[in-house]
C-alpha cells in the first residue's frame, strides 16, 4: 500500500526534498554556470569533434520500431537505477519512436503523487535531445546507447537523508551511475561513431512507501553526487 500521506504532508515533503537538491547539486550547479552544460545529448552532430571514430558494430536489419515497451517496475533500487539509465540514453532517430515517445515512458514511472514531475521534466531536458536536434540526428541516422560500469549510493546522501529525517517517504534514496555513451549514425554518407563516459545521479522513492521504485529527480548530467 502507498504510504499514507496529507496534502500538507506532500508540499511539505517536496519542499525538503526540493531543499536537499538545491543543497547538494549547490557545487554542481556552480560548475555547471562556470564551465557551461557539457551533455552532448542535444548535440546535432552524430559523434563530437575530436573524439576517436569507430565503425559501429554491424547489426542486421531489423522491422522498423513504432512504439516504445513500458518501463519494466522493480523494488529493486539498483535494478530500477539501471532501468531508467537505459530509458534515457538508449534511442533511435531511424525508428518511427519519437523523442516524446521517450519522455512520457520516463514520466510513466514518475512519483505517483506528481509532487516532483515538474522538476523532473525540466531534468530531462538536459538529457534527450530537443525536438529540433531530434530532427537534425535523424538526418545523420544516428542511434545512442549505453553501457553501465556502476550503480552505487553516493556517500553525500546518508548525509542528507539524516538531516532530512521523516520528512521524506521512507524507501527515498539515489543512486550514482557511471558508464559509457555511445553514438553511431552517419557522415556524409560514411558509418562513424564515437564514446564519451558519463556520471549522473538518479533520486527514486521505493518501498516500504510503494511496491515498486518510482524516479523523483535526476542530477545534471556530468554533475553525479559524491
Amino acid at each position: 500500500m502507498p504510504y499514507p500521506s496529507t496534502p500538507a504532508d506532500l508540499r511539505r515533503r517536496g519542499l525538503i526534498f526540493a531543499g536537499i537538491m538545491v543543497t547538494l547539486l549547490l557545487s554542481a550547479a556552480l560548475a555547471y554556470t562556470v564551465l557551461g552544460h557539457r551533455s552532448s545529448s542535444s548535440s546535432t552532430a552524430p559523434y563530437e569533434v575530436g573524439s576517436e571514430l569507430v565503425m559501429p558494430p554491424a547489426t542486421e536489419t531489423q522491422p522498423v520500431v513504432a512504439d516504445l515497451p513500458a518501463l519494466a517496475m522493480t523494488s529493486d533500487p539498483d535494478a530500477f537505477a539501471r532501468a531508467v539509465a537505459e530509458a534515457i540514453f538508449v534511442w533511435d532517430t531511424t525508428t518511427l519512436v519519437t523523442r516524446t515517445d521517450h519522455l512520457e515512458r520516463l514520466i510513466e514511472v514518475a512519483d505517483p503523487t506528481g509532487e516532483s514531475t515538474p522538476g523532473l521534466v525540466f531534468d530531462l531536458s538536459g538529457y534527450l535531445p530537443t525536438q529540433l536536434a531530434w530532427a537534425d540526428l535523424a538526418q545523420y541516422q544516428t542511434q545512442q546507447w549505453l553501457t553501465t560500469h556502476s550503480v552505487t549510493t553516493p556517500n553525500a546522501w546518508g548525509d542528507a537523508h539524516a538531516q532530512a529525517g521523516d520528512q521524506l517517504l521512507p524507501g527515498t534514496t539515489a543512486r550514482t551511475i557511471q558508464g559509457i555513451r555511445h553514438r553511431a549514425g552517419t557522415w556524409d554518407g560514411d558509418p562513424v561513431a564515437s564514446e564519451q563516459a558519463v556520471a549522473f545521479t538518479v533520486f527514486i522513492v521505493c518501498g516500504p512507501s510503494y511496491p515498486n521504485c518510482h524516479l523523483l529527480r535526476l542530477s545534471m548530467l556530468d554533475t553525479p553526487l559524491d
